[in-house]
């Protein structure tokens, strides 16, 4: 064969030399598996040690300037945190009853745990995290809106016990929560999110990974799969890591609070062991002037579905748009973006005084205390206003934006810092620049294709200015 020809070389034998040939693709492969062998016992470890040396003063650095310094457990490598988890008691037992069930061996049952937990656990990099995860996040959301603290008692948070596993329970409103979130809480720590399975995609899982985030199938009925991610969880609860949980379990279709699922809460909760780590949840509400996904997330309500997937060619045609914008330095921002921290729940308190299921009492009540604090942004208060009052001559619409923020002032509810002046025009302007709304003679009124999008802003804050908001728990309801 060409290529293969045969060539002596010496080889020497305790002081003897003789000459043997052999096919130059034999000597290849011996020279390959000599570089192997030494790569893996010499080279590897030595690359490995530098990288985890260099990695450890990275994180030591980090950690000098965090409120919440990274866990062990966060650390950990992924490989070390599978088999932790495939081995773990209770997840030995589930997969012993799905084979019995299944009626499949044993073997079988593991190696589908094994690819359940691999799917899941996170491979942590404080470098990727803080060296470019919390950069981009900062870029982005700087970049895209500008960025308004609601209510935000410091102080309380500071005094948070640092040893306690912190739970950050977010309504979802965009994508744009989790950077926005992220970014909000660099100085807290390193968050890990659940993220659904629209992110397990190359190579945007392997950044999540990188970023602590483990993924979740949402639609998963299985017992075995959910044994497995309850008890990753529960673990990384049990191990002080910093959470951020949606716990209406995807985005908002029509703008509206909706109502809290149970499982990651109640993984949580039916876990928990005050005398092992206290657990404390942090109610976070994000609202916008500008949702990105507005108009996707309109046409799946309508189509009754939540089965959302933009075309490839629109999300190109936006995205080339949008650079155009910025080139020409036409590109004036989405607006703002604000993001409010409710009164934290300590886990061991509410516990100890529940009667009934102690999860859906914590998850109404984490969900009523992200709907007293959730922004009111202008845009969304604007919209309300059109959609109530049009046509409305633009004095008119100041005015009672005016009664409103007065109104929500006297509630010691979350308001934007600047007059209904100020917010009426900058909302109309938006607003126009969309085609929502048109204006003549008669007033404002809004346009067949506004009517949708601006519902779903105004439903946002609806329950605000709802005469039973207070006291209800009713989440999906219109305010009149």
């Amino acid at each position: 064969m060409m290529g293969f020809t045969s060539a002596p070389f010496p080889v020497t034998f305790a002081g003897m030399t003789q000459t043997i040939s052999m096919p130059i693709w034999v000597f290849v492969l011996m020279v390959l598996f000599a570089a192997v062998t030494f790569a893996s016992h010499f080279l590897f470890p030595s690359v490995r040690w530098f990288f985890r040396k260099r990695a450890e003063r990275v994180i030591a650095r980090v950690n000098e300037r965090l409120q919440r310094p990274i866990e062990p457990f966060k650390l950990a490598r992924r490989y070390d945190m599978i088999q932790r988890l495939i081995y773990d008691p209770e997840v030995t037992q589930a997969i012993v009853e799905h084979a019995r069930k299944e009626k499949i061996p044993e073997n079988v049952a593991f190696e589908k745990a094994r690819r359940y937990a691999r799917e899941i656990v996170p491979g942590f990099s404080a470098t990727a995290y803080f060296s470019v995860g919390i950069r981009l996040a900062r870029w982005l959301s700087k970049s895209l809106y500008r960025i308004k603290l609601g209510t935000f008692d410091r102080k309380r948070l500071e005094e948070i016990d640092p040893d306690a596993a912190v739970v950050f329970v977010i309504n979802h409103r965009s994508n744009m929560d989790y950077v926005l979130v992220t970014y909000l809480a660099a100085n807290a720590g390193a968050l890990s999110y659940a993220v659904g399975e629209w992110a397990r995609v190359w190579p945007l899982s392997a950044i999540i990974r990188a970023m602590g985030a483990y993924f979740i199938r949402r639609k998963s009925r299985g017992a075995l799969y959910r044994k497995v991610l309850a008890r990753y969880v529960q673990m990384a609860t049990r191990g002080g890591v910093s959470q951020a949980v949606f716990p209406e379990g995807g985005l908002s279709l029509n703008g509206l609070l909706a109502p809290p699922r149970m499982g990651l809460l109640n993984y949580v909760v039916e876990d928990f062991d005050p005398d092992v780590r206290e657990v404390i949840f942090v109610p976070v509400a994000v609202n916008y002037d500008r949702v990105l996904e507005d108009t996707i997330l309109i046409a799946a309500d309508k189509s009754g579905t939540r089965k959302f997937k933009p075309p490839l060619t629109g999300v190109l045609w936006r995205v080339a748009r949008h650079i155009g914008l910025r080139i020409t330095r036409r590109f004036r921002g989405f607006g703002v973006a604000s993001v409010s921290f409710g009164e934290p729940l300590e886990l061991s308190k509410f516990h100890a005084n529940s009667t009934d299921d102690p999860t859906e009492q914590i998850a109404n009540e984490l969900m009523q205390r992200i709907a007293d604090v959730t922004p009111v942004v202008g845009v969304p208060l604007v919209s309300r206003h059109l959609l109530q009052s049009a046509p409305v001559q633009v004095s008119d619409l100041e005015a009672s934006v005016s009664r409103s923020l007065a109104l929500l002032k006297d509630r010691k509810l979350p308001t934007p810092n600047r007059s209904a002046h100020d917010m009426v025009d900058d909302a109309l302007s938006r607003l126009r620049g969309r085609n929502l709304i048109a204006e003549s003679d008669a007033g404002i009124t809004v346009t067949a294709s506004g009517q949708d999008i601006l519902t779903f802003y105004a439903n946002s804050i609806a329950h605000h200015f709802n005469a039973n908001a207070a006291n209800s728990d009713d989440f999906s309801a219109v305010a009149e």
